[in-house]
C-alpha cells in the first residue's frame, strides 16, 4: 500500500486529474462566452490583461476592436460579445459594428471573414459577410461621415429604452 501512495506514482497521478480538471474548465468556459472552437488570436475583454492595438482602415478611416478573433481552419471570425439577453433578431447596430469589424479584419489581415457571430448571453447569431452585407455598411459608413461636419444632426428615437439609458442624456435637447 505505502508503494501506491509513493510520490514517484501520486504527483503524476495529480497532474494528470488537474490536466483533465482544467481541459473541462476550458470547454465550460469557452461554452459560456459563445466563442468558436478554434485558436483565439485576439481579444479585447479588459480582464484578460493588457488591452489588444485596435484594427485600423485607413482607407475607410475605420478603427475598431473586435471582443475576440478566432482562426479555425484558416477562417478568421470576428466574435462581438454583448452582454444582455438576445433579442428574436440581431439589432442593426450589433450586426453594422460586426459587419465594421469583418471589414477591418480583411483591411488588417487580407482575409476577408466568410461570417462573425454576435454572441448574446443566451444565443449565438452567425451573420454572414455577404457583399449585400458589405455594401450596407460601407453605405452606413458614408451616412455617418457625411453627418460628421453638420452642426446639429437629430437623434433617432426608434428604440426609446435606448435613449433613456443614454449616458448624454442629460445634455441632449432630443431626449424622450
Amino acid at each position: 500500500m505505502s508503494a501506491f501512495l509513493s510520490s514517484s506514482t501520486t504527483l503524476p497521478f495529480i497532474a494528470l486529474l488537474a490536466a483533465v480538471f482544467l481541459l473541462a474548465l476550458s470547454f465550460i468556459i469557452r461554452r459560456r462566452t459563445g466563442v468558436p472552437e478554434g485558436k483565439i488570436i485576439y481579444a479585447d475583454p479588459g480582464f484578460w490583461g493588457r488591452a489588444e492595438k485596435p484594427l485600423y482602415d485607413s482607407a475607410l478611416g475605420l478603427t475598431g476592436k473586435p471582443d475576440y478573433l478566432v482562426k479555425k481552419k484558416g477562417q478568421l471570425i470576428p466574435v462581438e460579445v454583448k452582454s444582455m439577453w438576445a433579442p428574436p433578431a440581431p439589432y442593426d447596430s450589433h450586426r453594422l459594428q460586426l459587419g465594421a469589424y469583418c471589414l477591418l479584419v480583411e483591411s488588417s489581415f487580407g482575409r476577408r471573414p466568410a461570417y462573425g457571430l454576435l454572441r448574446y448571453r443566451n444565443r449565438t447569431f452567425r451573420i454572414p459577410f455577404t457583399p449585400e452585407f458589405e455594401q450596407e455598411v460601407l453605405e452606413v459608413i458614408e451616412d455617418i461621415r457625411s453627418h460628421k461636419d453638420m452642426d446639429e444632426v437629430c437623434r433617432s428615437h426608434e428604440q426609446p429604452a435606448r435613449c433613456a439609458r443614454c449616458g448624454y442624456r442629460h445634455r441632449c435637447n432630443q431626449r424622450l
